[in-house]
């Protein structure tokens, strides 16, 4: 019997325990999409208790917490840090065999150095050691990053933030480059109530009076130069589904002009301006040079009692059932007929819809870029070892996981990070069976060659961050 969480864990032969401590392990990361909030990595925040570092803003925990009866004061409610972490501290024995029993023991041994398996018992313990480590300096947030070999981080930033953040991080001493990423949903979802507001504080902000769609464009346009001034070279959108509805220009200005006078549109209405709206951004976006990455499929916020109790972000997501291929085809389409395709990842929130995004990404190779459209690494729900595998089985299949760019946290934790070693030792073994079947070479020098472009290689490559000078960013 194997020991619980060693050296070789997920590692089930020789080969992969080569290829992951050789090639894998000791890659810088790249966390090319997570949430992580830049107010608390320019202020370097130190977590007063384990409590706030490591269950706030959780929704995986909360979920877990939920199915197990847990009352809401123990989760987001107003009991005691410390009672909050026992109640999560009971909780984890009974997550055996989702992947929180996995992340929570990796987060609890790289970070503090704890073999014990966390438990009622163990939580008086566990809890006083963390929150003495955390009085020192390589426990605030920069170096807790530091800690976990991050070399690049990018931020999700709505288009009105000013990035004051990110310049005060610039200034620091922090060997981390922390890029924004361009998130503009609110310009894409015109039937949202606050939508017209939105577009007024985009007017004043931009210093570009928003009149018509038009002067809505540079406004956006002013918005995306503001950003790539701060090293921004990714975009993201969190969408059910893409748009790609055929419009014209006229329909789209008539439909603008309707929305902004607070005139009611149809549903066809709404999907042609997302269309427009999409379509003229991927071409911004291929102007500057920028990836674009569309977060596709889930449904959000469906328990709208508990919305209610306790506002946004509530944890009560899930796997959307939207038909995919006909719209984003649509979409990637007509941004290539024009010449205009930025380089894009696609990342699908249910896993029936592997397939159809791996072929999808395989369809607009150009001259000279490596994978230009990319089928992401497994996201949200699917992000544990069968996710992980099979999006990378179907990447294998339909395309070149050679040329893949890897993981991502897509995370608010400043945990979160082991998750990178999670796919790397589940890519390596899945290599490493191969090997030990017969079905690829024992070239443990070629295949580990594959796996440090995997891990790092790829996507340093990709996105070409830049190298900001101080004195450049005003």
């Amino acid at each position: 019997m194997k020991n619980f969480i060693d050296d070789n864990f997920l590692l089930g032969t020789k080969y992969a325990q080569e290829l992951y401590h050789d090639y894998a392990k000791n890659q810088p990361i790249i966390d090319y999409h997570n949430h992580l909030p830049s107010t608390e990595i320019a202020n370097n925040r130190k977590f007063e208790n384990l409590t706030k570092l490591w269950l706030d803003g959780d929704h995986y925990k909360w979920r877990a917490m939920r199915n197990l009866g847990i009352e809401e004061k123990f989760i987001t409610g107003k009991s005691s840090y410390k009672e909050k972490f026992d109640k999560w501290a009971y909780t984890i024995p009974y997550t055996m065999r989702n992947p929180l029993y996995h992340w929570s023991h990796l987060e609890l041994k790289r970070y503090f150095e704890i073999d014990e398996s966390l438990n009622p018992e163990s939580a008086n313990k566990i809890y006083n050691l963390c929150n003495e480590k955390l009085n020192s300096p390589e426990f605030s947030s920069q170096g807790l990053l530091e800690k976990m070999n991050v070399e690049v981080i990018c931020t999700t930033d709505d288009p009105l933030d000013d990035l004051t953040n990110h310049k005060k991080i610039l200034n620091s001493a922090s060997s981390i480059q922390v890029f924004p990423t361009f998130r503009p949903d609110s310009i894409i979802n015109l039937e949202k109530i606050d939508f017209v507001d939105y577009i007024n504080t985009l007017s004043k902000i931009s210093k570009i009076d928003i009149s018509d769609f038009e002067s809505l464009l540079e406004a956006i346009k002013t918005r995306i130069n503001y950003f790539h001034d701060y090293g921004c070279r990714l975009s993201d959108h969190g969408l059910p589904y893409a748009y790609g509805e055929d419009f014209t220009r006229k329909e789209i200005d008539l439909i603008f002009e309707k929305r902004i006078t607070e005139k009611n549109i149809s549903i066809t209405e709404k999907l042609k301006f997302k269309s427009a709206i999409l379509y003229y951004l991927g071409n911004f976006y291929a102007e500057k040079g920028w990836t674009m990455q569309l977060h596709l499929g889930p449904i959000r916020d469906t328990n709208k009692a508990l919305l209610a109790k306790i506002g946004i972000n509530a944890g009560v997501d899930s796997i959307g059932d939207f038909l995919q291929a006909e719209q984003l085809a649509k979409l990637l389409n007509r941004l290539n007929d024009k010449g205009r395709l930025p380089k894009t990842i696609l990342y699908n929130s249910n896993p029936s819809d592997n397939d159809v995004f791996a072929t999808m990404a395989g369809n607009f190779g150009e001259d000279g870029i490596k994978g230009k459209v990319q089928f992401g690494a497994a996201w949200w729900f699917l992000d544990q070892k069968e996710g992980i595998m099979n999006q990378i089985n179907s990447l294998s299949n339909m395309g070149l996981l050679s040329s893949s760019l890897g993981m991502l946290t897509d995370s608010r934790s400043f945990l979160s990070f082991p998750r990178h070693e999670y796919y790397r030792r589940v890519l390596c073994n899945l290599f490493g069976n191969d090997i030990k079947n017969g079905e690829l070479p024992n070239d443990i020098a070629w295949i580990g060659k594959l796996v440090s472009d995997i891990c790092y290689n790829n996507a340093k490559s990709y996105f070409g961050f830049p190298k900001l000078k101080r004195e450049k960013v005003n």
